[in-house]
């Protein structure tokens, strides 16, 4: 399934990789705003599914999860290009994992194919979800599946009947609210917090240009980024989370003052309207229960 806005340069080579996955039956929904035809022919394995035009990356999702019906369901980025055998090596190793709800393979950057834009998600000591292995060199593509706290949406599979288990309200698998950015996030810690893992497979490769929509909008998207952390933290950690604030505005604040400084105006706006959000929504996120998945603090160089 791939959402998308339908303006992607890549959105052509995108599906046409989906379409020639090795080993697999593929049907491709692409989920797309009615007001926009996206610059594709329709062929018989591709289903055009419309949305509402500012729907947003979480409410797209929704909606394509819901109108399809396998049992492994497959997002992908409309900038995004998978390797041929993608998606068989990512089912191959959720169908030897049961207790694995999700899989993603080495997203390696379409600029530089030599570095990876991520093989996963894991937390840094700051309390940001984070791209495992950004920029450095890939694995071996023979290399061990190994266990993350979570996957990226960008390009990755999960099991439905796990989907199911953590479901909201109406079918609601990604919180809307979320809109973009963290919402990966948040599905992988209720995942987490009902008992499933995740796994990062060498051999599924995919290419991945990165922010093709959000860079015409910086400032919205480093809202996103910052506020949505909150919010996915106060749902996660629960009255842990109370403890932890000072630490995170103090992060925040650091950033802040960096920007100031350096007089870049889009990431200082970005950082003040991330900590309104935050502050406008957060009442409905908290809540003062126990902790309903660990952070685990692993330091790592990138945030995500």
């Amino acid at each position: 399934m791939v959402p998308s806005l339908g303006t992607s340069r890549y959105l052509r080579d995108c599906l046409e990789s989906a379409a020639s996955s090795e080993g697999v039956r593929t049907k491709i929904l692409l989920v797309h705003p009615s007001a926009i035809q996206p610059p594709i022919e329709s062929s018989p394995g591709l289903r055009l599914l419309p949305s509402a035009a500012e729907s947003g990356f979480s409410r797209a999702c929704n909606l394509g999860i819901a109108e399809s019906d396998s049992e492994y369901v497959a997002l992908l980025n409309d900038d995004a290009v998978v390797e041929p055998g993608w998606a068989r090596h990512l089912i191959a190793a959720l169908v030897e994992a049961p207790q694995a709800a999700a899989a993603q393979g080495v997203n390696l950057q379409m600029a530089r194919p030599g570095r990876m834009d991520g093989r996963g998600l894991e937390w840094n000591r700051s309390w940001q979800a984070i791209q495992i292995g950004y920029g450095d060199p890939p694995p071996a593509i023979g290399g061990p599946i190994m266990e993350v706290f979570g996957v990226s949406a960008t390009a990755a599979v999960y099991r439905r009947s796990a989907l199911r288990t953590v479901a909201m309200a109406d079918a609601e698998f990604f919180d809307v609210r979320l809109e973009s950015y963290y919402e990966d996030v948040d599905l992988a810690c209720r995942l987490r917090g009902a008992g499933y893992t995740a796994l990062s497979v060498p051999a599924a490769r995919a290419l991945h240009a990165g922010a093709t929509t959000t860079s015409r909008r910086p400032m919205r998207r480093l809202g996103l980024i910052h506020g949505n952390r909150y919010l996915v933290l106060a749902r996660s950690q629960g009255r842990a989370f109370w403890p932890s604030l000072p630490r995170l505005l103090r992060r925040d604040l650091l950033d802040l003052g960096s920007a100031v400084l350096n007089v870049n105006y889009e990431k200082s706006v970005g950082i003040m309207s991330g900590l309104l959000r935050a502050a406008t929504h957060l009442r409905s996120f908290a809540h003062s229960g126990d902790p309903t998945v660990a952070i685990d603090g692993m330091q790592r160089r990138s945030e995500y």
